[in-house]
């Protein structure tokens, strides 16, 4: 069965606690407030498993290259400015990116519903509390 295609100009509609994913990756106030504002654009060119995407905002742009089932080296640059080996998969016509780096458990998931792109993106936060 071959792959869905996610070729396409995708303009994003909505999101969910995306200043609390981009506090998690250790993105400052001001950024993160100006993010939130924000309605980015992401440009999808797939050749099979050959993918380029670029999310175009006013803020920042952010491209990525790879070709799934090959680990490459990604640096989020103008983003967290980590430099990570990712991985990305198929799983039921999802795209799932593994990325190690300095931060465990990140990565993202990206599939389509229809004419709608999804994407969900992973990272663990976590709090230390002590009782008075």
């Amino acid at each position: 069965m071959a792959p869905p295609d996610f070729t396409g100009t995708w303009n994003m509609v909505s999101n969910e606690n995306m200043e609390g994913f981009m506090q998690s990756i250790g993105i400052d106030f001001v950024l993160r407030k100006m993010a939130k504002l924000m309605k980015p654009q992401k440009v999808i060119q797939q050749n099979g498993d050959v993918f380029t995407i670029r999310t175009i905002s006013s803020l920042r742009n952010y491209a990525i290259e790879f070709t799934v089932g090959k680990e490459f080296d990604e640096e989020t640059k103008g983003v967290d400015n980590q430099k990570l080996k990712s991985l990305v998969t198929w799983d039921n016509g999802r795209l799932v990116c593994v990325q190690i780096g300095e931060k465990k458990n990140r990565g993202w998931v990206h599939w389509l519903e229809g004419d709608d792109l999804h994407l969900i993106q992973r990272q663990t936060a976590t709090k230390h509390t002590k009782q008075k």
